[in-house]
Parts: C-alpha cells; structure tokens; sequence
C-alpha cells in the first residue's frame, strides 16, 4: 500500500468523496441533508489517499478546529478494500501529520449509524466528548477527542 499526502484537488481524493457522499446519503436518511452542509472539501489542504496497486483505495483528511485543534474529515475507505485495516493506516498518518505541525489535539464527528468507525476510533483511544457545535442537538452525531501532544 502507498499512501500520500495531498490536498483537496486531487481527483483521486475528490472521486473518494464521491463514493463516500453517496454512501452517506443511503446510510444517513434524512439527516443526510443536514451532515452534507459540513462536509464540503474546497479547504481541505491535508488529504491524504491510500494506493493498493495504484488503486485510490481509501482517504482522509484534517482541517483547522482552533488554534490548538484539527478536525478530522471525509475519512473513507472503499467497500470493496474494506477489512484490510486501511482506514487504520490512514488514520495514523493523519495523526503523524498532525503531530508534524505540532497540534496539540484532534476532535472528529461520526455517526452512531456508522459502527464501523465509531469502533475505529475506540481502537485508536479516541474519547467521546460532548457534540460540539454544529453537532450539539444532533442525536444520531457521536464527537470523540485525541490528544496528539
């Protein structure tokens, strides 16, 4: 597997996205709408996209939460590469990133109707939190920290 960092216009990242968007919408009902205003890409300078044979295979990315923080998004693996622990290794390298420039801690939003994630990041020692804004009345959100530092 090769895995490189990027930033929100390569293709690759952006046909990942689609794929996830799309599973998103079926899997997020009539919340879809809502989760879909806070998942545009257009800022995201750290992507990252993992290769299997050349093959986009799995993405993620970071964007800045506040000063001390990055916010976790679009993390995605593609179902067909799925159970190979590739949105772990994504996971650590955004977290290697972030280490990089010296954040102190990351907070990400998934969705109790995503299990396989909120396992993921059980895994990797991630602790719920309250919601955070936007999320804060939202039942379906689950909001986890990690400190980096």
């Amino acid at each position: 597997m090769k895995i490189i960092r990027t930033d929100q216009n390569n293709l690759d990242f952006q046909l990942l996205v689609r794929s996830l968007n799309q599973e998103l919408y079926i899997r997020d009902g009539k919340d879809h709408s809502f989760y879909s205003q806070f998942n545009g890409i257009e800022n995201l300078k750290h992507v990252v996209v993992a290769y299997e044979n050349n093959v986009p295979v799995g993405c993620g990315a970071f964007k800045t939460f506040d000063k001390d923080t990055m916010e976790i998004k679009r993390m995605y693996t593609h179902p067909e590469w799925r159970q190979k622990k590739i949105a772990s290794v994504i996971l650590k390298e955004l977290e290697a990133w972030m280490k990089d420039l010296m954040v102190i801690k990351c907070v990400l939003e998934t969705g109790k109707n995503l299990p396989e994630a909120v396992a993921l990041y059980h895994k990797f020692n991630y602790i719920v939190i309250p919601n955070y804004d936007p999320y804060q009345n939202t039942a379906n959100s689950i909001c986890f920290e990690k400190k980096l530092l």
